[in-house]
């Protein structure tokens, strides 16, 4: 198991706001145009990798007790 970060608090409060704007992201994306789309895409893909860096700094199944 790993150990907590040593900036917790705040790694978990930018897992947060990343996870939120995916969710607004993928709302917004539904009613934009096609060249918009692609800008989207890309924004949903950077947030989704720092994701992916910030859970790696936390032990298994962390996030998911979360949520």
């Amino acid at each position: 198991m790993n150990k907590l970060p040593k900036k917790f608090p705040e790694y978990l409060i930018l897992y947060k706001t990343f996870a939120n704007q995916i969710k607004l992201l993928e709302k917004r994306r539904e009613c934009v145009k096609k060249w918009e789309l692609k800008e989207i895409n890309a924004k949903i893909e950077n947030y989704q990798s720092e994701l992916i860096k910030i859970r790696r700094m936390f032990p298994d199944k962390f996030f998911e007790e979360i949520n």
